[in-house]
């Protein structure tokens, strides 16, 4: 838009005194700030928020306390948003990060028991000591009072197992430099349990459900663990999440290692398969088939509600590191640094379980589209797979305690590689505005080729 000049008046008018000089300079300051707020809302926000943070005595201030502000334009169906046109923030190497951790075992309370690994005796802090540095541009140290401002007055629900609660409590131990939450849960099942930040109006919630779908625990009389056995109903929602995500914004939505055990599978209420159940006449179909289903349904679910109006984050697989055996073989993960890139890879069964996940989010995001909902992938895999030092091994529980995992090498030690979670999640959340721009205008453009 171009601005007329204050003394350019049409012909026939009577031109005004002049201001004084200063009034002039004050008003094309102010329309500055309003020119740059209009085009540049992030930036704006960014200058804000950067002030935010340095006013705030509770929260050290960082050199990486920003971003600049660009999308990354790709085609919908392509997952990565960063702060850089030709950056993928989800492919780099660890680096050392001496300022970390930003809090310890002591400063925050959220952290379970079984992720706390300094409690427990672990003799080595150096796996606390690392960030994220993506191949071609940088990734902001997380930024706890950016971060709620970002969501302030919003709901952000975990939707998965014990490692989306694990990435829930490292957010709230990152938060918790400028504030901690309130319980507000309706029950106390810590299954089902809800949070707010109440200067923030910002409400943290988390749903458990290790398959995504309707699940139970079941005792056979024939089959390798009876009393372990599960039930997985492929085919039906999970009616303990899928009924009370309407009023969130976000959700996270993940799932895994649950998937790993032994399961009988129903499809039209009636056994359509399993996974190393053991039992006569019922044909082993493998993890895999049932890990396609489950994500299938779970998205099926999110698309079919009515009121839901917020942003599904895909958080993908987090492999484990188990080496010398499996976890209920002895297996141990015992290394105490990262891998670089060029030293592992992502293979065998870690690999067909993130494909399928890729997979069956490009579909639920293309039929969600349909109704005007988002999906982003909150892409950790590749990230997680170089850290192998950032387990609970035996340290999630003293040595004589008699526990089920006894060598943790699926969860992750808070102080820990996990907060990197919220590095790539606020990442998001700030670039969310610019994405949704660019994928409006796509629309627009399609809309207009059709007619």
């Amino acid at each position: 838009m171009e601005h007329q000049a204050i003394d350019e008046l049409p012909s026939g008018k009577i031109c005004p005194q002049k201001p004084p000089k200063n009034f002039v300079l004050l008003v094309s300051v102010l329309l500055l700030l309003t020119i740059v707020q209009l085009y540049h809302p992030s930036i704006f926000r960014s200058l804000f928020l950067s002030k935010t943070i340095d006013s705030n005595p509770q929260v050290p201030s960082t050199s990486s306390s920003s971003s600049s502000d660009h999308s990354n334009v790709q085609e919908d169906d392509l997952p990565s948003i960063t702060s850089n046109l030709k950056c993928d923030i989800f492919t780099g190497e660890w680096v050392p990060n001496p300022e970390a951790p930003y809090y310890t075992n002591t400063t925050c309370w959220a952290i379970h028991e079984h992720q706390n690994c300094m409690k427990y005796g672990r003799p080595d802090a150096e796996f606390m000591k690392w960030k994220w540095k993506p191949d071609d541009c940088e990734l902001p140290v997380f930024n706890p009072a950016q971060f709620l401002e970002l969501v302030r007055g919003k709901s952000m629900a975990f939707v998965g197992d014990s490692v989306g609660r694990n990435q829930m409590q490292s957010l709230i131990c990152l938060l918790s430099r400028v504030e901690y939450p309130i319980v507000v849960s309706s029950t106390e099942d810590q299954r089902f349990i809800r949070w707010k930040y109440t200067s923030y109006k910002f409400t943290l919630a988390a749903f458990w459900t290790p398959y995504l779908i309707k699940s139970k625990q079941v005792t056979y009389t024939e089959g390798p663990t009876k009393n372990g056995l599960f039930e997985l109903y492929l085919d039906e929602f999970d009616e303990a999440w899928t009924t009370q995500i309407d009023e969130f914004d976000y959700i996270i939505l993940s799932a895994g290692h649950w998937f790993f055990r032994s399961m009988v599978y129903y499809e039209n209420q009636t056994i359509s398969g399993c996974n190393y159940c053991l039992i006569d006449n019922v044909t082993d179909i493998g993890k895999q088939y049932a890990y396609r289903k489950a994500f299938r349904t779970a998205f099926k679910a999110i698309n079919s509600l009515e009121n839901f109006k917020g942003i599904t984050y895909i958080r993908t697989f987090a492999p484990s590191h188990f080496e010398n055996g499996m976890w209920n073989e002895g297996g141990n993960c015992l290394r105490t640094k990262p891998y670089r890139s060029n030293e592992t890879r992502l293979e065998g069964l870690d690999l067909e379980l993130y494909k399928i996940q890729i997979e069956e989010y490009r579909k639920g995001e293309r039929e969600g589209r349909k109704k005007g909902l988002k999906y982003r992938l909150l892409d950790t895999t590749q990230a997680m797979l170089l850290r192998p030092d950032g387990h609970p091994s035996r340290y999630g529980h003293w040595p004589n305690e008699n526990v089920t995992l006894y060598n943790d090498c699926v969860h992750w030690c808070l102080p820990g590689p996990i907060d990197t979670w919220s590095d790539f999640l606020l990442e998001m959340l700030k670039m969310e505005g610019m994405r949704s721009a660019e994928e409006k205008k796509l629309r627009i453009t399609n809309d207009t080729t059709l007619n």
